[in-house]
């Protein structure tokens, strides 16, 4: 599963990378908070398909689905992933799977290899330098003791290729960006999440990040580890 992943990116880059949004820019740009270290349940940055074109929004990672009537901390299943196995079929997804869809931009995710009470963390990110796109889901929620309605998500997640095998048995669904109309208007499905993913790179970063938002602030967190960087 992918329980971990960074959103470090500004404007133009994350513009570019859309294909473009349509969300109207600020006046100065480069007020994209970068993020290195973001865990379950946090806000995020998602893509979806608006009235006018693509639109970058905010998202709460972890995915309340429709039929669930009691107030967000009453929620207790872990959904900010979802299987691709079972994603079109499950109760919690599948209405999501059919008219809701995301892409959850990303700069790079963490895998750990060890033992549990040793983990190493691993970056990987995309070999060629780009973003990647993260297949995802996402619902629209109405707290009912608040009445404060957010918007929340989840990442599709497969079985890991022969190479990111050798530190986790899964790993994000992910997008080409030729495919970003047909995952998100619906007249693509399961052939663009069962695609070979993008060629990836890894190194080994500090094991600060094995504990959640530790550094999510901080750039270093994703530098190859070094003993005399922190």
């Amino acid at each position: 599963m992918c329980g971990r992943f960074s959103q470090a990116y500004s404007w133009d880059e994350i513009v570019a990378f859309s294909q473009p949004l349509t969300n109207k820019l600020p006046a100065e740009k480069g007020n994209l908070q970068p993020r290195y270290n973001i865990a379950p349940t946090t806000m995020i940055h998602i893509i979806v398909k608006g009235e006018s074109g693509r639109e970058l929004r905010e998202a709460r990672w972890g995915l309340i689905p429709g039929w669930h009537k009691g107030g967000l901390k009453d929620f207790k299943l872990s959904t900010f992933n979802a299987k691709v196995e079972t994603v079109d079929t499950s109760g919690t997804f599948k209405h999501a799977y059919k008219g809701r869809r995301c892409i959850i931009p990303a700069s790079g995710f963490f895998e750990w290899t060890g033992e549990k009470k040793d983990r190493v963390p691993h970056f990987f990110s995309a070999a060629d330098g780009d973003l990647l796109a993260f297949a995802g889901l996402y619902e629209r929620f109405r707290d009912p003791e608040s009445g404060e309605e957010i918007t929340t998500c989840t990442m599709i997640v497969r079985e890991a290729n022969a190479w990111t095998a050798q530190y986790h048995d899964r790993m994000p669904c992910m997008l080409l960006q030729r495919d970003f109309d047909a995952w998100l208007d619906g007249s693509g499905g399961m052939e663009l999440l069962k695609q070979p993913p993008r060629e990836l790179r890894e190194w080994i970063v500090s094991k600060r990040v094995n504990k959640a938002g530790e550094g999510d602030d901080d750039p270093r967190t994703i530098e190859p580890f070094k003993d005399d960087l922190f």
